[in-house]
């Protein structure tokens, strides 16, 4: 891989004083996905600093959603750095193609993973950032030394599937866990939470240590997704003690 594109990697992993907002695509217009993606790019101001996509299959969850046509469709029409989390079953062999596809940061599920460390160096050589997702029922603790192979912590703070749903309080301790870990050297991920994040829970979740949050219809459920943005991580400043 280029050293060049992997220094990137890591100097994408800023300090978490400066949160990130990854709007989460599945809950905006699916007949209008380019335009649901610049209504969060921001143009002149800051927007969205990921587009979420969740890839669902049908079989590792019930829902289906995007596959890799769309994510390459998408790469052509959005300035915006992809977050593809794939939600499918055998991601030891479809992942790889959603990098290829421009995707810059694949999150596959550890339960779903054959050989996670394997597939975060196949990822990073076709140039994407390797990200690894916690459901709910999957504690951290297990998958430490595997974690030290990826360069992205996806805490799921509802299960995996469908938009919409609550968020559940005690999955910050697991981001909490991996924010200790991270202060202390002992890892070097990016810690999202994906799920149920709004103007309510954004707070709480950035108290907790998150560097970067998925909102689905707390940004496309409303009238002004880019002012959506925008308050979101005012949220998420307040909460690091930023102005």
């Amino acid at each position: 891989m280029d050293p060049d594109v992997r220094a990137g990697h890591r100097a994408d992993r800023r300090p978490r004083r400066e949160p990130m907002i990854a709007p989460s695509l599945a809950s905006g217009d699916l007949a209008r996905l380019a335009d649901e993606a610049r209504a969060v790019a921001g143009g002149s101001d800051r927007g969205a600093d990921w587009l979420h996509v969740d890839v669902m299959d049908g079989h590792f969850v019930p829902n289906i959603t995007f596959g890799v046509p769309v994510v390459r469709s998408l790469a052509r029409h959005t300035p915006l750095p992809l977050d593809c989390h794939l939600m499918i079953e055998d991601p030891d062999r479809w992942a790889v193609d959603y990098a290829e596809a421009g995707a810059h940061n694949v999150s596959v599920h550890v339960e779903a993973v054959r050989d996670p460390v394997a597939l975060a160096g196949r990822l990073r050589d076709a140039g994407a950032r390797a990200g690894l997702a916690l459901a709910p029922q999957i504690p951290l603790e297990p998958h430490i030394g595997t974690l030290s192979h990826f360069d992205t912590l996806l805490v799921m703070s509802v299960p995996p599937g469908f938009n919409g749903q609550r968020f559940i309080p005690e999955m910050l301790d697991k981001v909490r866990a991996a924010r200790r870990l991270v202060d202390a050297g002992e890892l070097d991920v990016l810690i999202e939470v994906d799920g149920g994040v709004n103007l309510d829970t954004i707070g709480a979740a950035a108290a907790a240590g998150a560097d970067c949050f998925v909102a689905g219809t707390a940004v496309y459920g409303t009238d002004d997704p880019a002012r959506a943005v925008r308050l979101l991580r005012e949220k998420a400043r307040a909460a690091y003690g930023r102005p």
